[in-house]
């Protein structure tokens, strides 16, 4: 018996030295802790790069600070210096022609430093054409300036259900003039903002009333985003470039139900699900650094501020609308995920606050960088919609053998209810069945049909038996995508 029971530990032995060496997310996207000012409470809501090269970032408190140096191997506390304070709950900052553009709680203003101390001086309202109650609910995110100069603003409702004060629960954008224009009803809880690669503009909302789930969504301006509660201020004079109000929703049916009854109704790109992706999804940033940040290029990574994550988001239009795949992509942020920045050195800047509200990260704030190592993690690149199925696009080549096999893969289906009560369960939910798996010529693409593709669903795609030509798993096997409307 001893022989054998040498070769078992042997086993044994090789087994645990392969797990022990299967790639992290670490080892191509390595974490960077920005080391903070002893006694600063920096919850890091937002940041912009300057043209110098330093980087400016904004704490929920009102707080703004600039790094010098930010791209270091390691940046000290003595690398921050503050240069505004006494702002009213900063979410969002912008740059341009010298001016700190910051979005708070209770207007749109830039500041500047006239006389180079690296301390702002100089103050000025750009607008402040909306109204605040008091009601802690009521933030504001701003987006960055958009082709036309304008900023894009999304505000919280007063609470989760009304709109106590001007245009709460509305999209409105700041011109460059400082005028503001209506451009959205129908919001309710935004936790960021940011574009595409294109330069359109979307927003994540989170679960409550008249969201299901957290979501993100495309900002269209006279769209309706889904939640009645401000429809009050379609009254105002300005509010006239939105057209008429919308039909009213009807409670408890389905996202792409109403969509279809109510055209100024935009359903969400992505439902992000709940508690498997995340369950507060906040900050936006778009890879538009031609490859510097690794694989992605020009797809979206969006924060979650209960899970301390980023994950990745595939968008495609299809029948003139944005939908696609949400995707896990690194977890391990010190506290919960807020403000998210990609920068055109090819760094992702993120930062983190638990608000008392907490979160998988056990620090009250952080502040955090995201380098690409230079090596490419084996993921499912891209996953589109096609008649019949879905395209899935990999990063690098796949085994054949695994890639043909149905086993490799499983599938179900489900949608939210669309309701005036808070958040929704899974509902609806169907198993498609897997009926082919053809991998392309250059081992690069799947093409996995199914029979029963379902309209208004996500397709929660699991791939955990696919190996590349290198026999490696997939760093993150999940796969959502939502199906709100089918490819012709």
């Amino acid at each position: 018996m001893k022989p054998l029971y040498s070769v078992l530990c042997l086993l044994l032995v090789v087994s645990t030295c392969l797990a022990d060496d299967k790639p992290t997310e670490q080892d191509y996207y390595p974490l960077v802790r920005l080391e903070v000012p002893e006694g600063v409470v920096l919850e890091a809501s937002s940041f912009q790069l300057l043209p110098d090269g330093r980087v400016a970032v904004a704490s929920r408190r009102g707080e703004i600070w600039i790094i010098n140096d930010p791209f270091a191997k390691e940046v000290k506390a003595s690398q921050f210096k503050r240069f505004a304070h006494g702002l009213h709950e900063v979410l969002s900052l912008a740059y341009r022609d010298g001016w700190l553009y910051v979005v708070q709680r209770s207007d749109v203003s830039r500041i500047r430093d006239t006389n180079g101390d690296d301390i702002a001086d100089e103050f000025e309202v750009v607008n402040a054409d909306w109204e605040i109650s008091g009601d802690y609910h009521e933030y504001a995110f701003g987006s960055k300036f958009d082709a036309n100069g304008d900023l894009w603003i999304t505000l919280c409702l007063t609470g989760s259900f009304g709109s106590s004060v001007k245009y709460r629960g509305w999209c409105v954008r700041i011109t460059p003039d400082g005028e503001l224009i209506p451009t959205c009803s129908g919001i309710r809880s935004p936790g960021g903002m940011g574009a595409n690669a294109a330069g359109d503009i979307f927003y994540t909302d989170n679960q409550g009333p008249w969201n299901g789930t957290c979501e993100l969504k495309h900002l269209i301006p006279g769209k309706f985003m889904g939640h009645p509660g401000g429809w009050q201020w379609y009254d105002e004079p300005e509010a006239v470039v939105m057209g008429k109000r919308p039909e009213e929703p009807v409670s408890g049916s389905r996202f792409m139900v109403e969509a279809k009854r109510i055209p100024e109704y935009e359903p969400p790109c992505i439902l992000f699900p709940y508690k498997k992706m995340g369950q507060s999804a906040s900050g936006i940033a778009c890879d538009t650094t031609d490859g510097k940040f690794g694989p992605f290029t020009n797809q979206m990574f969006v924060g979650d501020q209960t899970f301390s994550t980023v994950m990745r988001v595939d968008l495609e239009q299809i029948q003139g609308h944005y939908q696609g795949a949400c995707f896990p992509f690194r977890e391990g942020f010190g506290s919960g995920t807020l403000g998210v920045e990609m920068t055109e050195q090819g760094s992702m800047f993120v930062g983190g606050t638990n608000r008392g509200w907490g979160s998988r990260g056990n620090k009250p704030f952080a502040v955090e960088r995201l380098d690409w190592s230079g090596k490419v993690p084996f993921e499912i690149l891209h996953m589109r919609a096609i008649p019949g199925g879905f395209d899935l696009e990999f990063t690098k080549p796949v085994d054949a053998a695994t890639a043909t096999n149905l086993d490799s893969y499983s599938m179900q289906t489900y949608t939210y209810i669309f309701q005036s009560s808070y958040g929704s369960p899974e509902v609806d939910h169907t198993e498609p069945k897997l009926t082919s798996a053809t991998l392309s010529d250059d081992g690069m693409h799947v093409k996995l049909l199914i029979d029963t593709p379902q309209e208004g669903h996500v397709h929660e795609l699991k791939a955990e038996g696919i190996r590349s030509t290198k026999g490696l798993p997939l760093l993150h096997s999940e796969a959502y995508y939502t199906l709100n409307y089918l490819p012709e």
